[in-house]
């Protein structure tokens, strides 16, 4: 019988590339993103990958009727969700004072109040049927913080914690895991699909790992569950650093990031797809090379 997997963000970067992984190995995959178009595109080609069906869904994870309804729907369908990938998450760039409260809030909003309303709705599944792993895509940026990514950096940093907070009361069911994938820097569409009010777009920054490099990891952890794993080989270096010498990680944080981290472009104020989907630059590859 195969897999039953459920991915959110599903309609670009990790969450599309994951929906291949899975796709590969026969299983059943179930999308949910906010736009249909780029939702279909994603369906068939995990299709083509060997998926013994996809079945498309249009949720927003902030709002948590529609993602109880995309889990109880699948539940019903298929008898049962053996793993959940959750990578739905929009970036905002720019200081604090100049990032709109409602930016802000929503990219705040995408992680944290989006991981529980899929938290909710997935774990009386999984205690029902007594397993299940439910998988957040974490950052690099949930343990250091930067300059002109505050609202990502908040975002991040208190889901971590409501991750470790849901893998403390699970423990009463051995069946069930739930972990984190910490990325560096990966080649996905994020970083220029993101509001900015800092004048330029984003990029990843160096070494840029493959969207596919970060999915073959979840598979990994699923097939071996642990708690917390990054995937990025410099991460523990620079958690390290932020941490003992929090001086010189802020005197060069700054700096670094302007070489590293900003692409050499000009955009005005914007938007970006915090509010909605853009499916014009949904993809699972961005626009770097990649390991």
């Amino acid at each position: 019988m195969p897999e039953t997997v459920l991915v959110t963000g599903a309609s670009s970067g990790i969450g599309r590339a994951t929906a291949h992984r899975f796709a590969e190995e026969g299983a059943v995959v179930v999308l949910v993103a906010r736009g249909r178009e780029s939702l279909e595109r994603t369906a068939a080609e995990v299709r083509a990958a060997g998926a013994a069906e996809a079945v498309v869904c249009t949720a927003d994870v902030t709002d948590a009727d529609a993602v109880r309804s995309v889990v109880d729907d699948t539940a019903a369908r298929f008898g049962r969700i053996d793993v959940v990938v959750h990578s739905a998450q929009v970036m905002a760039y720019g200081r604090i004072e100049d990032v709109p409260a409602a930016v802000f809030e929503r990219v705040v909003d995408t992680a944290l109040h989006g991981t529980a309303n899929v938290a909710r709705s997935v774990l009386p599944v999984f205690r029902r049927q007594e397993a299940g792993h439910l998988i957040i895509v974490s950052s690099l940026l949930a343990q250091v913080s930067t300059p002109m990514m505050g609202s990502y950096n908040a975002a991040k940093w208190g889901q971590l914690g409501l991750v470790r907070s849901l893998q403390q009361e699970v423990r009463d069911a051995p069946g069930i895991a739930i972990s984190a994938v910490a990325c560096g820097g990966v080649n996905t569409p994020i970083y220029y699909q993101g509001a900015s009010y800092m004048g330029s777009t984003g990029r990843p920054p160096p070494p840029v790992y493959s969207p596919e490099r970060v999915a073959r990891r979840i598979r990994r952890v699923v097939d071996r569950p642990r708690r917390y794993v990054h995937s990025g080989l410099l991460n523990p270096f620079v958690v390290a650093g932020f941490r003992l010498l929090p001086g010189v990680y802020d005197a060069l944080v700054g700096p670094l990031l302007k070489v590293f981290a900003v692409a050499r472009d000009e955009v005005a104020p914007t938007e970006g797809n915090v509010f909605e989907s853009r499916p014009d630059t949904n993809a699972t590859h961005g626009r770097w090379r990649s390991i």
